[in-house]
């Protein structure tokens, strides 16, 4: 056993519920993409994505619950409470551009929201090793890889918006160009909440490493 594993608490719940956290915005992300890709029954699918962020809400709950009620912590609690935050965040974002493109009654979503969505797709999967790899901080250089391809990701998200609104820009239907824009905007906001992930998962490598 070493150093940091004598000096470190061994409960391992936090790491636990983040582990779960992850994997659920890494499904909402994944059942996003499912809806983009084939825009048929919207509202039973956008109600899976509904019910994943309400349990990712009760697992950010729990985490803070478990915070108030533990003296000693294996990470820093304000490193706890921004992991949870931040996570929590992109769920809400993943939602919310689900409910969306389900009230919007968009008709069917472009290559642009298709793209967007496969790329928070793959952000929550490298979230999801990351957070991984956080338990026991072996190998922090692995953690420091996954958070750099997130924030690669967000930055071709963020191309993707602008071109997406350049194009919208184009076109004549005002409605359109308003239920769109704000719909790109949230999808490229839940890379942006990724990113945040990233940047805290990162912190934690580095300083307990």
């Amino acid at each position: 056993m070493g150093l940091r594993e004598l000096l470190i608490p061994q409960d391992k719940k936090f790491f636990d519920l983040f582990e779960k956290q992850a994997s659920i915005a890494k499904e909402a992300a994944w059942q996003l993409v499912a809806l983009t890709e084939d825009f048929t029954a919207v509202k039973e699918k956008y109600h899976t994505i509904e019910k994943l962020e309400h349990k990712g809400d009760l697992i950010t709950h729990d985490i803070y619950n478990q915070l108030n009620t533990t003296f000693i912590t294996p990470l820093d609690p304000e490193e706890i409470s921004r992991l949870a935050s931040s996570l929590d965040d992109v769920l809400d974002f993943i939602d919310g551009a689900t409910e969306k493109m389900f009230y919007y009654d968009i008709g069917t979503p472009d290559l642009h929201m298709i793209e967007l969505a496969k790329l928070i797709h793959l952000s929550t999967t490298e979230i999801e090793g990351a957070v991984k790899g956080i338990r026991s901080i072996k190998d922090p250089r692995y953690i420091e890889e996954r958070c750099i391809e997130v924030n690669r990701l967000e930055n071709l998200a963020d191309d993707v918006l602008a071109h997406a609104v350049t194009e919208i820009f184009k076109t004549n239907d005002a409605i359109a160009i308003i239920k769109f824009k704000d719909i790109y905007e949230h999808l490229e906001t839940a890379t942006d909440r990724c990113e945040d992930v990233a940047n805290v998962l990162s912190d934690i490598a580095i300083r307990h490493s």
